[in-house]
């Protein structure tokens, strides 16, 4: 790179290989950036990149070294020998200009001290199970968690010895402390994995007992099992986890930080020494965003307060609209704590109540269609977070794979919509559910 010394390649100091500003401006005159300014341009200087003001999408599937020894270095990084990543860039399995200027941007929303990128959030998750868990572990993790989660751990990882307990995401904080107990019998707690809120209940998990017990019952242990979270019902603008005590935040990143439903990523935040591991593991076996993909993010990441202030602000409204209707049982929506111990976690943890939301109709699997096929605005699809409104039915379709009697211990019955608001007209949204809702009959 122009300006570079054979110092810069060879010895302690970094090169600089990866299109971003050797001293990116965190702040002016003593004022710290907000999130929001630092989307338009953290991470990247156009004079590295013939002055284009935004990043070029970076398609190849290896790069030129400086030279031998600047190859070697990267390597060490790659290998894990020097840890931190590579400094430099080497092969597109490992790193890329897109895929770096983007995590330096994830990192922001949660004050992380680094971030990976993975091709959905379902490989972010498996990558750091792989990287964290040994044959012979035990997981502790809240219920529900996301339908393919689940199965990854008690069904797959299960066949490695893998053995796992679960709380109820509303638990308190003794039942927690129980369950946390039972599986320190079993063997080596490797992980506590949240997902909170819970998907597809909107529950909230209480991140602050769950730390304070995880600290409590492992001081002075030779292992203090890591607590990860899935952050994708609130991240990154409503709630913040690390700050919490949380030590991995993971991100189905296909949602609210994409945005526009149409790219599908995953990203984990933290520590420099959790992350350096799941980079090992991402090395090994693939699992990176491509190119593409990462620039089509890092176009997201620059409108993400905005969408999801404006979908936020749509939910409070049509949810408020909804809980007065007849043929609504119930809206299951952080805005309405249903009692005083998820509201106290709710004014802890949270910065807004979301805008993705459970929706109890009064019958069943008949009148959920029902509602569900009369819709003109919302979209019949799974996922949430875009700029579109989207409805889906959890157990028979997300959730679909989930035994009966667990479904039914879980709430995850025949007569909940999952409801994800977008960016639309509110009071729009509002008359296609006032007539979704007579079409139920």
């Amino acid at each position: 790179m122009p300006g570079e010394t054979e110092a810069d390649l060879t010895g302690a100091e970094p090169t600089h290989n990866r299109r971003r500003p050797k001293q990116p401006i965190m702040e002016i005159d003593g004022r710290k950036l907000k999130p929001a300014t630092l989307m338009m341009g953290h991470g990247y200087d156009p004079s590295l990149s013939e002055g284009s003001l935004k990043p070029p999408i970076f398609l190849t599937s290896t790069f030129a070294f400086e030279s031998a020894a600047a190859g070697k270095r990267h390597f060490e990084g790659v290998t894990g020998i020097r840890p931190g990543g590579a400094e430099g860039l080497i092969y597109s399995r490992f790193n890329g200009p897109n895929q770096e200027i983007a995590e330096d941007r994830l990192a922001i929303w949660e004050e992380a001290e680094d971030a990976l990128l993975f091709s959905s959030g379902m490989s972010a998750i498996a990558t750091t199970l792989l990287a964290l868990v040994q044959p012979g572990d035990v997981i502790v993790h809240s219920a529900p968690l996301y339908a393919a989660t689940e199965s990854l751990i008690g069904r797959t990882l299960s066949k490695f010895g893998v053995q796992w307990l679960d709380f109820p995401a509303a638990a308190t904080g003794e039942e927690i402390g129980k369950v946390i107990e039972q599986a320190k019998a079993l063997g080596r707690v490797a992980l506590i994995y949240l997902e909170s809120p819970a998907n597809p209940t909107n529950v909230l998990v209480d991140l602050d007992a769950v730390v304070a017990l995880r600290d409590q019952m492992f001081s002075g242990e030779s292992h203090v099992p890591p607590i990860a979270i899935d952050n994708t019902f609130l991240g990154p603008l409503w709630h913040h986890p690390i700050a919490h005590g949380a030590d991995l935040v993971i991100y189905s990143l296909t949602k609210y930080a994409g945005g526009h439903s149409d790219l599908v990523a995953g990203g984990v935040l933290g520590g420099n020494a959790l992350i350096n591991s799941i980079r090992l593991m991402r090395n090994t076996i693939g699992t990176i965003l491509d190119p593409h993909s990462a620039w089509m993010l890092l176009r997201s990441l620059e409108t993400l307060e905005l969408r999801m202030s404006r979908a936020g602000e749509n939910a409070a409204k049509v949810c408020a609209w909804l809980r007065d209707q007849p043929q609504v049982e119930k809206v299951g929506y952080l805005g309405f704590p249903e009692n005083d111990r998820q509201a106290h976690v709710y004014r802890r943890h949270c910065t807004g109540a979301g805008s993705t939301f459970s929706l109890y109709l009064k019958g069943g699997e008949a009148e959920a269609f029902a509602f569900l096929d009369a819709l003109k605005i919302a979209k019949l699809a799974v996922s949430l977070g875009g700029t579109e409104t989207l409805a889906s039915h959890p157990a028979a379709m997300t959730h679909l794979s989930v035994p009966a009697e667990r479904k039914k211990a879980l709430a995850i019955s025949d007569n909940m919509v999952r409801i994800s608001i977008g960016c639309e007209d509110a009071d729009d949204l509002i008359a296609d559910f006032s007539q979704a809702l007579r079409a139920m009959g």
